[in-house]
């Protein structure tokens, strides 16, 4: 007798899997996203390790990316760095696609 899988097992599975990996995602964006502030910002190696971890914990505030733009615009703000939103939100996208690459990549997804 042949036995089915359920398919809304697999379909459940494949939507935590994706969840997962676009969290990882978002973590590893925020990280570089504050790596590169933090150069920006003339950060050491050591304040910058604290800085990212700042950066990681405004993701939680809220949904979205919003948290993340408006924690380094103030940053870069309040260092009186001219740094457009246009150029901010720029490097936070092609950052975000970079880490989605490296997370499916490290899966075997690539």
């Amino acid at each position: 007798m042949k036995t089915y899988d359920n398919p809304g097992k697999a379909s459940e599975k494949k939507f935590v899997l994706e969840a997962q990996q676009e969290f990882k995602a978002e973590s590893r964006r925020n990280k570089k996203l504050a790596v590169w502030v933090g150069e920006l910002l003339g950060k050491s190696e050591k304040e910058t390790k604290s800085y990212v971890t700042e950066v990681i914990m405004a993701d939680m505030e809220e949904a979205g990316d919003e948290d993340v733009f408006r924690k380094i615009r103030a940053d870069l703000d309040a260092a009186n760095l001219d740094i457009s939103d246009t150029v901010l939100r720029d490097r936070m996208r092609l950052l975000m696609e970079e880490a989605r690459e490296e997370i499916a990549a490290e899966a075997g997804l690539l």
